[in-house]
């Protein structure tokens, strides 16, 4: 996770796709990209889910002997310079958590399993940044090889954006097994995708477009097959898509297909990929599509450059559910300022980058009473659901379940939040976030006392001045129960006052 990072002259993205993985580096030059260096492997990691959704271990080996390739080119980069991020697979798969730990030690850097609205959201990003500026609205589409994002924008911004659970890789395991394709076949995984996409199609049409674009590896693939056979001038069109359906089924095997420009590893998940491309242009009434190779790792690293150059999305974001919300803007900051003042205190004991847990006690500081909106009480509750579960651009799924443990740690006991070993950092951003809404609760400006905060390896201590709490008998109280509350987990709490 890139934060206030000095500017790096090297980044890289890894992308982390359910029927390819791929690594993308770039320069950066005068504040633009220069990509430079690209390694791509076919690990069909999605063609290893059982029909319990379990990772077989074949599949798994693949992806970490992969990852170790990966890992070898990234040797040297600082881990703030590479961002790498899991999508469909990683997200339905129910043992991706053992994959993702083993994952990581192979790549030599964290790995963020991504929600599909955000994924698509950063593939518009990538897409619109390799194409030509135009006011007019674009329609981006991006199969997969577990999931297809459907995105409408305009310039740099998505508008409306969409995941849907089907795939190339999904779609041929399950109406072409074994590679063999049939009319039967073909008709109802066509129709299982037009399913799909009739429930965001009258959204769709009733917003419009002016251009349709298809990214990354299906629509390159079909793009290139039209252009080599004649069968278009290098865009993907209704013609186009049915001359490649006809060749499918005169061959009826894809070990037997022979077609300019289609590979191998690629004929294998042609056949979902086409009937879920022929659905789209069904549906959405598309006749013509430009195929571009940009696609999520492009979008990955211009976000992270927008990071290094503090053009953060997230903090839009988060302003965007602070006003949703209608949080007290004066309490946030009130909240935050004093939950900065304490980190800084205890900025050494950190394992994890100062800035960013800063950026987590921020994020928690402005979020945490957003569910007052919903009901009063146990409203840290609401606004961990809302936090966990909500699309907020520009945040990981990680990101938002350590944001969410923060705002549901909030207040009361910590019996039932899953709270980690004390050496933990999140143990230590909670106790800070804790105290400083403790300390605010008046809601008044230069009404909290100069503490002190410090953790050794067995205990957390807070100072206050001599006198205070004596002066402010509901501050005692609550510090009390605060000191209980921390015993009953089993960690310690010392709270002092020096001599007056």
């Amino acid at each position: 996770m890139l934060t206030k990072n000095p500017p790096y002259s090297e980044i890289a993205a890894v992308d982390l796709g359910s029927n390819s993985f791929r690594l993308q580096l770039a320069r950066v030059v005068d504040g633009r990209l220069i990509f430079h260096d690209s390694l791509r492997e076919v690990v069909r990691l999605g063609a290893g889910l059982d029909k319990n959704n379990y990772l077989d271990p074949a599949a798994q080996q693949r992806a970490i002997d992969c990852l170790k390739r990966f890992g070898e080119r990234l040797r040297g980069l600082p881990q703030e310079a590479i961002r790498a991020v899991a999508t469909n697979t990683f997200r339905v798969a129910k043992n991706s958590t053992e994959l993702i730990a083993q994952a990581q030690a192979a790549l030599g850097c964290p790995i963020e399993i991504i929600a599909g609205r955000e994924e698509a959201r950063m593939i518009f990003v990538g897409v619109s940044h390799s194409l030509p500026a135009v006011n007019d609205r674009r329609l981006v589409i991006d199969i997969g090889g577990g999931s297809t994002e459907f995105i409408i924008g305009q310039g740099l911004e998505p508008i409306e954006m969409e995941s849907l659970y089907m795939g190339c890789v999904s779609y041929s395991r399950r109406f072409f097994p074994d590679g063999k394709i049939s009319e039967d076949a073909l008709r109802h995984a066509q129709l299982a995708a037009a399913s799909e996409i009739q429930a965001i199609r009258s959204r769709y049409q009733k917003l419009g477009w002016s251009e349709a674009v298809g990214s990354s590896g299906t629509a390159r693939s079909l793009g290139e097959i039209m252009l080599l056979n004649r069968w278009s001038d290098g865009h993907i069109t209704r013609e186009g898509l049915h001359s490649m359906r006809e060749v499918l089924l005169k061959t009826k095997d894809t070990r037997k297909l022979q077609i300019e420009g289609l590979s191998s590893d690629r004929a294998m998940v042609i056949p979902g990929g086409l009937c879920i491309m022929l659905a789209a242009f069904d549906e959405l009434d598309i006749e013509r599509m430009t195929a571009v190779g940009a696609a999520l790792r492009e979008g990955v690293l211009y976000e992270m450059l927008g990071r290094m150059q503090h053009h953060d999305i997230r903090a839009a974001t988060v302003l965007g559910f602070m006003r949703r919300y209608h949080v007290d803007h004066a309490q946030a900051r009130r909240v935050e300022v004093l939950a900065s003042m304490m980190l800084t205190q205890v900025g050494d004991k950190l394992q994890m980058n100062l800035e960013a847990a800063r950026q987590y006690l921020g994020w928690a500081a402005r979020l945490h009473e957003i569910g007052i909106s919903i009901a009063h009480s146990g409203y840290h509750k609401h606004s961990a659901y809302i936090v966990e579960n909500a699309d907020m651009p520009g945040f990981s799924r990680m990101e938002q379940q350590t944001l969410g443990f923060l705002v549901r740690g909030q207040r009361r006991g910590l019996g039932k939040i899953g709270l980690p070993d004390f050496g933990d950092d999140r143990c230590l951003l909670l106790l800070i976030l804790r105290l400083s809404i403790l300390f605010n609760r008046n809601r008044l400006d230069d009404d909290v006392p100069q503490l002190s905060l410090a953790r050794s390896k067995s205990e957390f201590r807070l100072e206050v001045p001599a006198g205070w709490l004596a002066n402010n008998p509901l501050t005692e109280s609550a510090l009390q129960n605060e000191r209980a509350y921390w015993q009953e987990a089993g960690i310690k709490l010392t709270l002092s006052q020096p001599d007056a």
